[in-house]
């Protein structure tokens, strides 16, 4: 997490701060903008938090949500423009190179993660939900407004605005939509050594044919979402139970 003593500046402060909020959605494929923020900046919000999950389709493996506030200053935040994206729209090395200099200049960010069990639980809706309002609540700094990837979270007391394709378009949801695809992808390349044989490291969880061989051949392990109906198709075909995997007990 990342804290700093950025100046607060409206966007419309100086002549340097509207060109490049102008700037921000102008190119002929345009990344990412903060032109949602700066109508929030006027109207005199300082601290949004962007919000974006990933991870809800994978077979394997948690979802994840991150929240991200920058500073209100397009001028502090123009070194950065045209390369915070949507992070599906990023390559997974453009995310890394992005990841730290994002959790440098942020006021401050938060990760929640909501894992498979509890997913099977409550359902992929829901866990993702939790796993937003968890990356809130693990802000160090309090949000006065919060700009989301197109969900909204009804039990949320501050203002908040779901985006549709906000990862696309929100400075703010963008650079959350990278620290949680980072913080995700790197997390799941873990769990391969202690999982191994599944592909892990190379597919994190998603729905690839070199996973569904791996899942056909050893069966589910702790890390599966058994409520997936490709997971519980391989179940029902009487492989283990979860938490085994070719005989060897990985609790």
């Amino acid at each position: 997490m990342s804290a700093s003593s950025n100046a607060v500046v409206s966007p419309s402060a100086n002549p340097a701060s509207r060109r490049a909020a102008h700037a921000s959605n102008s190119s002929p494929r345009a990344t990412a903008g903060f032109v949602l923020e700066a109508e929030l900046w006027s109207a005199g919000y300082r601290a949004i938090a962007g919000v974006d999950e990933v991870g809800r389709g994978p077979w394997a493996g948690p979802v994840v949500a991150a929240a991200v506030i920058l500073p209100p200053d397009p001028v502090a935040l123009a070194p950065l423009l045209g390369q915070v994206d949507d992070s599906k729209r990023l390559t997974p090395s453009q995310r890394e190179r992005l990841f730290g200099p994002i959790q440098q200049l942020a006021l401050a960010t938060g990760v929640g993660c909501v894992a498979a069990d509890a997913i099977d639980r409550v359902g992929i809706a829901a866990a993702t939900r939790q796993a937003m309002r968890q990356a809130l609540m693990v802000l160090g700094v309090q949000p006065d407004f919060v700009l989301l990837d197109y969900l909204t979270l009804p039990d949320l007391s501050l203002p908040q605005r779901g985006v549709p394709h906000g990862d696309a378009l929100s400075f703010s949801i963008a650079a959350a939509s990278i620290v949680a695809k980072v913080s995700r992808d790197r997390w799941m390349a873990e769990q391969a050594a202690i999982y191994p044989g599944y592909g892990f490291a190379r597919h994190k969880g998603y729905g690839t044919m070199e996973h569904h061989a791996a899942l056909v051949r050893l069966g589910p392990c702790a890390l599966h979402r058994l409520s997936f109906a490709p997971v519980a198709a391989v179940r029902a075909r009487g492989h283990q139970e979860p938490g085994f995997q070719a005989g060897l007990n990985v609790d």
